[in-house]
């Protein structure tokens, strides 16, 4: 197997993944081909809306249509000149209890239809079930994959090692580590199809990033039945290369439109809000209007143009560094996808570790929630890891945040660096400028341009998340340096108490000197008198 990297942003991976039948392009959506019912034909997935790759179930070919699929071979009886996925019967498993099909079977089956990406038959892990029987299932799953080596036969065909254990994450992180041990192409999450239809992401995040952690970062992984595009952002951003859906048609015989925002049903609709070529060519009311095959079938396109369309915006994001403004604004068209999201400040240095550090545009801050955002976790780690303020600095001078970036070249800063020159070289070479901004924190002065602490813009007023924050860390960097006295520029209007709260308890903890002063209360004319009087008093003390 070939699995390439091109481009990354948080956990997400553009990448080059290479079958038998093509090499595709990641992150990549396999539309569920029922060989039954087909609303969109495989070929027009291709040739119309671009699919380089479909999932089609082997258990129901084998069920249904016994050895046609082996006689024909898999992409010429499926009409579809691409990678082809098989699942193996488990989703059944899952609703009906059991299969008609042993795991020798249905391994031998996929490679004698000659599948590109196989998997085989695991046990899934349902949402109701006790931690016993999860164990039970994990356990099976993982004497399953450890006998499939012994009788599998082609060597090209791609095998998906599932992992399971639902929501007991203990299972879950144990499951991926042993499925790691063995020598699958890809692995996939088991089992999130019930928590994905109970709208519980945040238990999908846990589910997705305990498998993350625990099974080798170099194979891709899939998530089984990620089908909505609105929650697509997030399944890329936690690092699922791979993900199948068949809601664009279940959806389309349900009468229901998809967004990349959410979901609507047809004759909720006045307007089409999408300029696809379907939409672009019909009313809701004539739609509406329209036989039921071909009102289905309507529909499903539609779908299918909205699938794509928000994954070419997410590769996009991607290139340009900016997947998690994607992903925050996608998080905002569902409470469930937002509490997901706040769900990722207990992986912040997971995803940190994992994330570019340095990328090709500056970043937006619209709330406390980019504080989780990994640039700001790798500055914070590399701040107090790895940065010493001046071996001659006594005195700390904080200066709040601009609205002009950098710091240094404004004319607020202009002020700071009149009052050192006037106490002279000798007392000015013992002060340490450096300043407060959300949402990193401390900036020391000769940082000031390094990435991103420039290239950033952040909304304003901020909130009280942010401010907190922002004090915090200033409060555990007074505590982490050796200044004798620390000297704050108080903005209250724009900061409100927390600052100096934070920065006078710590200064009184260590026992050493603390003085602020209200810019706004002194006026322009009076600060630059001000400082110097306090700089000199502070440097002779």
């Amino acid at each position: 197997m070939s699995f390439e990297v091109k481009d990354k942003d948080l956990l997400a991976r553009i990448g080059r993944l290479k079958t038998k039948s093509g090499t595709v392009e990641t992150p990549l959506l396999f539309p569920v081909i029922n060989p039954n019912i087909q609303l969109v034909s495989p070929r027009k997935l291709k040739e119309t809306f671009g699919f380089e790759a479909v999932i089609t179930n082997a258990y129901i070919l084998k069920k249904r249509f016994q050895n046609k699929p082996i006689e024909l071979g898999l992409h010429k009886f499926l009409d579809f000149n691409g990678s082809v996925m098989t699942d193996s019967g488990a989703y059944q498993i899952l609703v009906y209890g059991n299969v008609e099909v042993s795991q020798a079977e249905i391994v031998e089956y996929q490679e004698r239809i000659g599948s590109d990406i196989a998997t085989i038959l695991d046990i899934p892990t349902g949402w109701r079930i006790t931690k016993n029987q999860a164990e039970k299932t994990v356990e099976e799953t993982l004497q399953r994959a450890k006998i499939f080596f012994q009788t599998k036969t082609r060597e090209d065909i791609l095998w998906v090692g599932p992992v399971q254990g639902g929501r007991h994450l203990d299972l879950v992180a144990k499951s991926a580590i042993e499925m790691g041990k063995l020598p699958f192409h890809v692995h996939a999450l088991g089992s999130p199809t019930e928590v994905m239809e109970n709208y519980r992401f945040d238990v999908l995040v846990d589910m997705i990033l305990t498998a993350k952690q625990h099974l080798p970062l170099e194979r891709p992984l899939h998530l089984f039945g990620a089908g909505h595009p609105m929650m697509f952002a997030l399944a890329v951003a936690l690092g699922c290369d791979l993900f199948d859906s068949a809601a664009y048609a279940l959806y389309a015989r349900e009468n229901r439109y998809m967004t990349e925002n959410g979901t609507w049903r047809l004759d909720e609709l006045d307007f089409f809000p999408c300029q696809c070529p379907k939409c672009t060519s019909a009313t809701p009311k004539a739609v509406l209007e329209m036989p039921e095959a071909d009102r289905a079938a309507f529909l499903a396109e539609h779908n299918l143009y909205v699938c794509q369309a928000e994954l070419k915006r997410i590769k996009q994001a991607i290139r340009d560094g900016r997947l998690w403004e994607h992903l925050e604004m996608r998080a905002h068209t569902h409470p469930a996808l937002l509490t997901a999201l706040k769900k990722l400040k207990n992986y912040t240095d997971f995803i940190a570790a994992h994330s570019p550090s340095v990328k090709r545009s500056g970043l937006f801050f619209f709330s406390s929630l980019s504080i989780i955002r990994p640039e700001v976790t790798n500055y914070r780690n590399r701040l107090f890891e790895r940065y010493s303020p001046p071996e001659t600095a006594r005195v700390l001078l904080l200066s709040p945040q601009t609205r002009k970036k950098p710091f240094h070249k404004t004319p607020e800063y202009a002020k700071i660096r009149k009052a050192l020159q006037n106490i002279g070289k000798a007392l000015s070479s013992r002060v340490h400028v450096c300043f407060y901004a959300a949402p990193f924190g401390v900036v020391p002065l000769e940082l000031d341009e390094v990435y991103p602490l420039s290239q950033h813009e952040v909304a304003l007023p901020l909130d009280k998340e942010t401010i907190e924050y922002v004090a915090k860390q200033l409060s555990e960097y007074i505590t982490k340096t050796s200044y004798e006295s620390v000297v704050l520029l108080d903005d209250p209007q724009q900061w409100d108490s927390k600052v100096k709260k934070y920065c006078g308890r710590s200064c009184l903890k260590k026992g050493i000197k603390f003085e602020h002063v209200n810019i706004r209360a002194e006026g322009s004319k009076n600060i630059l008198t001000r400082l110097e009087m306090i700089l000199r008093k502070h440097l002779s003390e």
